[in-house]
């Protein structure tokens, strides 16, 4: 069997939320209501102008930080060449020392034979 009082409870909450739907579309689609939602899409696209600049210079500094460390690299790899250029140059005359005094040796050794 039908309970009564629920079905008609079921149907009062259908009819409230019709009337409150009907309330809600004519409040929203008052002047006033037009009026406010125009106040706030001007502030929002206020904010959006204010926050495209903000992009706009950080976009830039970070351009111009990437090519600061980009040349940083480019030196930085520079003196790392120069040095390794160094190291082997050292090495060269290491090894050219190396070769006279073997060389030196090996004469000394020739004359004691003779």
């Amino acid at each position: 069997m039908v309970n009564r009082k629920k079905c008609l409870g079921t149907v009062g909450l259908f009819a409230a939320g019709v009337a409150f739907g009907t309330l809600g579309i004519k409040a929203l689609s008052s002047k006033g209501a037009k009026k406010f939602y125009t106040g706030v899409t001007a502030a929002g696209l206020a904010s959006k102008d204010c926050v495209m600049r903000t992009v706009t210079k950080v976009q830039e500094n970070a351009g111009d930080v990437y090519e600061d460390a980009k040349e940083l690299n480019e030196k930085w790899a520079d003196e790392r060449h120069a040095q390794e250029i160094e190291k082997a140059k050292a090495k060269l005359a290491e090894a050219q020392e190396a070769l006279a005094e073997a060389q030196a040796a090996a004469e000394k050794e020739e004359k004691d034979e003779k």
